[in-house]
């Protein structure tokens, strides 16, 4: 498995050709406490950049984006029930979907963590 992320504070776990999902911890702390996930259905189509999810914390509402291409596989329906998940463990247990991806191309855009961690530390 091979970790990727975006600069919109998503995470991509890629294992073969499906990846999972979620915000980053930075994200989820921007949040604050997460009160509601909205999840895309199984077999929807999602393309890199693009709206995929929302989440809604006690701060705001914020769109999660595809970070790759592909069709939604599974959702985590644990988020339903128990939003917090996303507070707890953002980057585990947390996460919001699967993809199968359309093009593995599309991850030599994103960044690594130590990419990212550099990406973070740039905002102030």
């Amino acid at each position: 498995m091979t970790l990727y992320f975006t600069k919109d504070h998503e995470w991509i776990d890629v294992a073969g050709d499906t990846g999972t999902v979620g915000i980053t911890v930075y994200a989820q702390e921007q949040l604050g406490d997460v009160v509601f996930v909205e999840l895309p259905e199984p077999g929807r189509g999602v393309k890199q950049g693009g709206e995929m999810a929302v989440v809604e914390s006690v701060k705001a509402a914020s769109e999660v984006y595809a970070p790759v291409s592909g069709s939604v596989v599974e959702s985590n329906d644990a988020l339903a029930a128990d939003p917090s998940l996303v507070n707890q463990d953002a980057e585990g247990a947390g996460w919001f979907t699967k993809i199968k991806l359309s093009d593995s191309g599309e991850l030599g855009g994103l960044m690594d963590r130590a990419g990212y961690d550099a990406f973070v530390k740039s905002l102030g």
